[in-house]
């Protein structure tokens, strides 16, 4: 059985659409062209991105998520017992406005083995050159318990931990299905997590527990999902504090949740920590938890401002983060994707690209 991926530099997946996408994506929607005209191009752009990520040396590349408009609403609208909604107001990000769709239960979850991002991690494993592993993002279940996308659970479950095994089931099959796909390399991006940060920092009492509460339940499907993962599949997750259009949704140090982090069955967390809204390092000995196993990829270097960081400064940052957590148990990347969604972030893409190779380069440097 071949070894579990593993690297100290990476990033976190979704890279910015190129204008020609976004060109064509505006002439399908206009109905100048067809699907399949569309897909042709949506392919060539794939290839091109990922052949840049191999020639920047990244020992995996994704597809740049360019086959979706949402890093999160198009995964989960996929699943089985999911109906789109539209919420008539904003994602709450600092100083812009998203799109207003949404998600809800529409019946029992259920895996689809004819989900979409099947059928695109297919390509991108068959497009992949050799010595690059194919890497898919989707979004952690928890994002379920957000947004009241489960608030009529009672209508299709007969409890609350009914409906947290059927979730964790469905997932689980999922993850089952990329496998059989021939995917080694799962990444779970999470918002959830930096959510609680901020609810467990603005309550107390009873309006506490329930945060609490939540913050279990968390834990509790995210390790009932991954229980029967192959030995050999590398699944990682990122803690999202939101990214739209270089904006943010949640700030505070990681303390609070440091416990619950501290028991993930993940192989690795990406962690952001690119500006003072983060905090200090001082919650990752607890949310390493002396896990010879476990990495910690710490995420300096952002995608959300075009100003490149100071290798040394990114050096010395982890040199500190390495008195708390051993170096070989540490990685370095971008805080989060350059598109969560396909409106992107306020920089260009050779902006884009100059963060990608001072993360590898600079990585190598410390590590190689």
């Amino acid at each position: 059985m071949s070894e579990k991926f593993s690297s100290h530099y990476d990033v976190v997946g979704s890279f910015l659409r190129p204008n020609k996408l976004q060109h064509v994506k505006a002439d399908l929607l206009a109905h100048k062209i067809d699907q399949a005209n569309y897909d042709e191009i949506l392919k060539k752009e794939i290839k091109r991105v990922v052949e840049k990520q191999a020639k920047l040396g990244l020992k995996d590349a994704t597809d740049g998520e360019f086959g979706r408009s949402w890093w999160h609403l198009d995964f989960l609208l996929g699943l089985k017992g999911v109906k789109h909604v539209d919420r008539h107001e904003s994602y709450k990000f600092h100083g812009e406005k998203t799109r207003t769709d949404n998600v809800e239960l529409g019946g029992r979850l259920a895996s689809n083995p004819d989900h979409p991002f099947f059928k695109q991690f297919a390509y991108l494993k068959s497009i992949v050159p050799k010595g690059v592993v194919a890497k898919e993002t989707i979004p952690s279940p928890t994002l379920f318990f957000r947004d009241d996308r489960s608030k009529n659970y009672e209508l299709f479950y007969a409890n609350w931990e009914d409906f947290l095994k059927g979730l964790a089931k469905t997932y689980a099959e999922m993850i089952q299905h990329f496998y059989d796909l021939g995917c080694r390399y799962l990444q779970f991006d999470d918002t959830t997590w930096a959510f609680l940060i901020s609810k467990l920092n603005e309550t107390t009492g009873e309006k506490r527990d329930k945060y609490l509460a939540l913050a279990k339940d968390s834990v509790f499907v995210i390790n009932k999902m991954l229980e029967k993962v192959p030995a050999d599949m590398t699944v990682t997750t990122h803690i999202c504090r939101g990214n739209f259009k270089s904006t943010y949704l949640f700030s505070g140090s990681y303390d609070v949740i440091a416990p619950y982090l501290s028991l993930l069955h993940y192989d690795e967390l990406f962690l952001e920590y690119d500006d003072e809204r983060s905090g200090d390092f001082t919650a990752l000995k607890e949310i390493w938890n002396k896990r010879p196993n476990v990495k910690i990829i710490l995420g300096l270097v952002t995608s959300k401002t075009p100003q490149l960081e100071d290798s040394a400064k990114l050096k010395a940052r982890i040199a500190e983060a390495a008195q708390l957590v051993p170096l070989e148990n540490l990685g370095l990347s971008t805080q989060c994707g350059f598109a969560s969604t396909e409106e992107g972030n306020k920089l260009t893409e050779e902006e884009q690209w100059a963060k990608v190779e001072l993360v590898v380069k600079t990585a190598k440097q410390i590590w190689e």
